[in-house]
């Protein structure tokens, strides 16, 4: 007869981090993967993964650690691309970030109306002949990255532009300062 297998105490945080990343709100896992990061690094390591773990901001997602042209290369995380408007949009909710972070907020977490990010967003694309198309445009634009991620929706409302929105921290790590810089060196140029 054989011995059952061990399933690893930090199994389900590995399961979880291969799907999406994970916030210090799912305290469960979040605990788990705070108690056993060294274990985690390691095993990550050896299906070719690195942890990237930000303790202060509360998130951790795993990236490839191989380079896609070497032979052992197994693709475990799903990489999306982005259309321009989506980028444009990303830039836009990590420039929110960046504002909430120097503000004297007491709140932990960035908390935004739909109307707010819209009126944001607003600024930055061009608005063409209808209005109407230009704002569902901008709709869609928001929900592609609450799709993606960025964005949680933690009210929803019988008026759509009253539904509220968590920018999850997630973003600083995929949109960084050396962005938002060529983002400000490009508007600046236009």
């Amino acid at each position: 007869m054989s011995t059952p297998n061990k399933i690893l105490p930090y199994a389900a945080v590995v399961v979880k981090l291969l799907k999406g990343p994970v916030e210090y709100v799912d305290k469960g896992i979040w605990e788990k993967l705070l108690q056993f990061k060294v274990e985690l690094t390691g095993f990550l390591q050896q299906l070719g993964l690195m942890l990237v773990l930000d303790e202060q901001d509360g998130f951790a997602f795993v990236k490839h650690s191989l380079s896609e042209d070497e032979e052992a290369y197994v693709s475990w995380v799903q990489r999306r691309s982005y259309t321009y408007e989506e980028s444009i949009m990303l830039v836009l909710l990590r420039e929110m970030m960046a504002e909430f972070e120097i503000s004297e907020s007491s709140s932990r977490e960035l908390i935004k109306k739909r109307r707010e990010i819209k009126e944001y967003a607003e600024l930055f694309f061009k608005e063409g002949a209808s209005r109407i198309k230009f704002l569902k445009e901008i709709d869609r634009l928001i929900d592609k990255v609450e799709e993606n991620g960025f964005l949680q929706r933690i009210e929803n409302h019988e008026v759509l532009d009253e539904q509220k929105f968590r920018i999850r921290k997630i973003i600083k790590a995929k949109v960084d300062s050396e962005v938002l810089e060529n983002f400000h060196q490009q508007l600046i140029a236009h």
